[in-house]
């Protein structure tokens, strides 16, 4: 169970403060749902509590945790199939799994592919998704600017 205040990662979707918790009657059913302000685009989501375990909704990641997020940028890019079709699979399995670390190697991987070969108009958008993902829950978790937070991913990626 998350507070008001409680700072959480919606994965897909990227990381929040819960702003409040209320009850809402949506098609005949009244539910409690969170209310999270996600910092970047300034929008709000409602998540039911009763689907919280199931959407994997989480704390953000420590300050000390930030700096291995960082590290699994500046490793090497790791293997990932050829055929584009699994690759997106596998990147997707990855980024819906909610891990900061798999989302950051997705960010990496993504990213070294594109200097090197380029990539689909697909894989170019999950690297943008992936990408507002990792920088939001960091930019909870430190307290920094989007554009410092964006700044530090990208010069970590080597």
């Amino acid at each position: 169970m998350f507070n008001i205040g409680d700072k959480v990662v919606y994965p897909m979707h990227g990381a929040g403060i819960i702003e409040s918790i209320e009850e809402k009657e949506i098609l005949g059913t009244k539910r409690k749902y969170y209310i999270m302000r996600m910092p970047l685009g300034d929008m709000k989501v409602m998540i039911p509590l009763d689907n919280v375990n199931d959407v994997g909704l989480r704390q953000i990641i420590s300050m000390t945790e930030v700096d291995q997020v960082v590290a699994v940028l500046n490793d090497d890019i790791s293997k990932m199939p050829k055929n584009w079709n699994r690759r997106y699979r596998a990147n997707m399995d990855k980024i819906k799994s909610g891990d900061i670390y798999e989302v950051a190697m997705v960010v990496r991987n993504l990213t070294l592919r594109d200097r090197e070969k380029g990539l689909s108009t697909g894989e170019r958008k999950m690297l943008a998704n992936a990408k507002q993902i990792l920088i939001s829950e960091i930019v909870l978790a430190k307290g920094m600017k989007e554009k410092d937070v964006e700044d530090l991913i990208d010069t970590a990626i080597q």
